[in-house]
């Protein structure tokens, strides 16, 4: 029977009660008694010196309270970027500073460089469209290209950096020439070149922020949405604006999805609050859905070459990947370590390969910044590794599911040191290929391919075993590769008189569901009715630093970090039912909902503790301070490592190239699964979002640096039509070794494994009908299939 509560239980949503009634609070819900409005003046060119940014005449518009410029900021800090990555040859990164507002150079189209603030949006806009008109810009030529961007050292991103290269990264540099001689003295090398097309991230709800200043303490308040709020404050205040730490809170109210795109610190946040101080009154701005397309931050943008070294029976010797990583115009807050430690580190993936050598340059472009976005370099070196496993099996005449399943690790392997430095704990992922080749009715293929064909159809499977590293840590050794923050989280348990709770987290909930799961867990454990709980999130003045939601992290590293904080509610509620009940503390046990003296029926309930720690008329004063409160901080000693098998089908119409995907079966192994419902949600999701990438979505700029695809007319985001009835199981569970919840992660999962699967299931198709296709590079739309087909 499933569980109706607590862990395992597909509890309901609680969050979705407010979503879906229309009752949720977003920042451009809030209307804050005499706020201003702020209008950003967006470069139209990708490259260009500024000569003038004309003001005046804007300035005494109606309603025109301020303008900004980059020289107002000129003498304030940079954003950052979170990781320090050396070289190969040990020279640090290039790190240009990225202004609030862009001032000397605009660097890609969208680029800010003033801002209008006045009493209502329309009067802030017409005065920037004003700006923009009389401005002068001399436009210089665009880097758009990554290859010639590292070729022409005359034309410049930025004036300082003559290569454009921010960094040559090698990964393992001393497994090189062992990874060279392995590759020269192998019975078979296949080789493949690809690209990780660039993406749009397409959250619900557009970046919005409100600034307010308070002249009569000092204090700032910044409203924004973002997945990591402790991380906004300490980058706005440490680095940008040198505000006071202390000085400055920031929420993150309701927000309507992430992906990755909400996690960093953009220079629309601090420019609201410098403007709340200089007007002594609310700033608001909101970005239009065509500010998001040109402003936020992009994903993926890797060029690849990978070698891969077997015998004749498919057994992996060695790989060797050259990438070249596009990093935008300027450096984002995760931009560096994506490409890097986030990628290059899973390019072994689930397999036993001796040699592994990963080579990254990241490249300046006259393009938006490029930074992590669902999957965040794992998906490309997943892609990377399962597009050319395929593709090896094709030139050796092997089953890819039999070359896959005698590469994979086996149970016995474990823990197992990876080559490219990561130890996996646990993982079984010959049951998860068993799973997900029952699922698929693997053996029933051939009857469904010719029914495939008596419609004029071509059918092809794809498959895609995978791994992903979720809970980036420790943080000692993350210090060491480079991370400029800590990654650990924490939870502080507020137990109130009355026996419910206040549990304040330091993960951000941004659609996963953590009001939910969380106070799953901690109905579970002290056994009190999930309505006792109370999730609190979002708010740096309420809850304790964390590090924010992102990389699958949420609950393996907040949520055991909350787990720890109730053990510490439970050894203190011991410490008093031992005083009440007139026992010795060793004697008291805890469940159900109950202290109880072992071996007696002398119990205290929960709520009798609560009210006791409050109400200390019986209470060990002399040795117990009252009350019944606790923190606790988790820094993790491992990543966390989800993993599983992917099986696409799809049917190809030779007519036109059209791709339909018409199956797709996910076996994952995600660990201990605390509510089911909302794991096949997350999968669900990834895996649209995969199809998206595989199939149809493509950021293309011109020449120019003119983005092509700037609007939903132009940027094909997947729809129901593209995507099946996904079938999900998690059923194959391994359990973390290092965290007390045994869980792995799952958010990321379906955006990781899902596309190469599809990729794999059309090239598989075209074969089937005779059209001998190595690859066509994502997405594979219906004119590149036509054109592969036709070459």
């Amino acid at each position: 029977m499933p569980k109706d509560h607590g862990i395992g239980a597909s509890s309901k949503r609680r969050e979705d009660v407010r979503f879906l009634t229309g009752k949720g609070v977003y920042t451009d819900d809030m209307n804050i008694s005499g706020q201003a409005h702020a209008v950003m003046v967006r470069s139209n060119v990708a490259h260009g010196r500024i000569v003038r940014v004309a003001t005046e005449e804007a300035a005494a518009m109606p309603g025109v309270l301020a303008i900004f410029t980059g020289e107002d900021f000129a003498a304030v800090g940079g954003n950052p970027a979170g990781w320090l990555i050396n070289s190969r040859d040990g020279t640090p990164m290039r790190e240009p500073k990225r202004p609030v507002l862009a001032h000397g150079k605009v660097r890609h189209v969208g680029d800010a460089y003033a801002a209008v603030i006045a009493d209502t949006y329309q009067q802030a806009r017409d005065a920037a469209q004003v700006i923009a008109d009389n401005s002068q810009i001399d436009e210089l030529p665009a880097i758009v290209n990554m290859a010639d961007a590292v070729a022409n050292a005359s034309n410049r991103v930025h004036d300082e950096i003559p290569d454009n290269l921010c960094f040559d990264w090698g990964w393992i540099e001393d497994n090189r020439a062992a990874v060279d001689a392995a590759i020269k003295a192998a019975p078979h090398v296949t080789t493949l070149e690809l690209v990780n097309n660039r993406l749009v991230p397409n959250a619900m709800e557009p970046r919005a922020s409100i600034g307010e200043f308070f002249p009569g303490t000092g204090d700032y308040k910044l409203t924004t949405t973002s997945q990591n709020p402790h991380l906004t404050r300490l980058l706005v205040a440490a680095f940008v604006m040198g505000i006071p730490e202390n000085k400055l809170q920031v929420v993150a109210p309701d927000v309507g999805g992430g992906f990755g795109s909400k996690i960093y610190h953009y220079g629309e946040e601090a420019l609201v609050l410098a403007a709340a101080k200089k007007l002594a009154r609310p700033v608001r701005w909101t970005a239009e859905r065509s500010e998001s397309f040109l402003t936020d931050a992009h994903g993926r943008d890797h060029v690849t070459k990978i070698e891969l070294a077997s015998d004749l029976e498919g057994n992996i010797l060695a790989i060797r990947t050259e990438t070249l990583a596009n990093v935008g115009a300027y450096l984002s807050n995760f931009s560096t370590a994506t490409p890097t430690f986030l990628h290059g580190t899973l390019m072994s993936g689930p397999y036993k390969v001796p040699h592994v050598y990963v080579n990254v340059k990241t490249v300046f472009t006259n393009t938006a910044p490029v930074d992590a976005y669902r999957g965040a370099g794992r998906p490309e070196a997943t892609y990377s590794l399962e597009r050319v496993i395929d593709k090896m099996c094709r030139e050796l005449g092997l089953d890819p599911f039999d070359v896959r399943r005698k590469n994979l690790l086996t149970p016995d392997q474990f823990p197992y040191q990876s080559p490219v430095g990561l130890l996996y704990d646990t993982g079984n992922y010959q049951a998860t290929l068993d799973k997900a080749i029952e699922m698929a009715d693997v053996a029933g293929f051939e009857k469904r391919a010719a029914a495939s064909k008596a419609k004029g159809k071509l059918r092809g499977m794809g498959l895609s075993t995978w791994i992903e590293a979720c809970g980036i840590a420790p943080s000692n050794l993350v210090g060491v590769l480079g991370s400029r923050v800590g990654l650990y989280d924490a939870a502080t348990v507020r137990v109130n008189a009355t026996g419910n709770l206040s549990v304040m987290v330091g993960a951000h909930s941004h659609g996963q569901g953590h009001e939910t799961v969380f106070a799953q867990i901690v109905a579970d454990k002290l056994g009190i009715p999930e309505s006792s709980v109370e999730i609190v999130h979002g708010d740096t003045a309420r809850i304790p630093f964390g590090m924010g939601s992102y990389g699958s992290r949420s609950l393996a590293v907040c949520g055991t970090a909350m787990d720890k904080a109730l053990d510490k509610i439970i050894a203190k509620g011991k410490k008093i039912a031992a005083h009440m009940l007139e026992a010795a503390e060793g004697d008291i046990t805890f469940g159900d909902g109950k202290f109880s003296v072992a071996g007696t029926d002398k119990a205290k309930t929960f709520g009798e503790i609560a009210f006791s720690a409050y109400v200390p008329h019986n209470y060990p004063l002399e040795t117990l301070e009252p009350g019944l409160e606790e923190t606790a901080f988790y820094d993790p000693a491992n990543f966390t490592y989800p993993a599983g098998a992917y099986i696409c089908e799809v049917e190809v119409d030779e007519g036109t190239g059209k791709v339909d995907v018409v199956a797709f079966h996910c076996a994952d192994d995600f660990g201990n699964i605390m509510n089911p419902m909302i794991v096949e949600g997350q999968v669900h999701g990834g895996v649209g979002q995969g199809i998206g990438q595989a199939l149809c979505e493509f950021t293309t700029y011109d020449e120019n640096g003119q983005l092509l695809t700037g609007s939903y007319m132009d940027y094909a985001m997947p729809r129901a039509e593209d995507v099946p009835f996904y079938n999900v199981d998690y059923s194959c569970q391994t359990p973390c070794t290092h965290n007390p919840l045994g869980v792995k992660g799952c958010g990321e999962a379906g955006a990781i494994g899902s596309p190469p699967a599809v990729v794999n299931a059309v090239i598989d198709a075209l074969h089937r009908g005779g059209h001998k296709v190595a690859h066509i590079d994502m997405p594979v739309s219906p004119s590149r299939v036509w054109s592969a087909m036709n070459a």
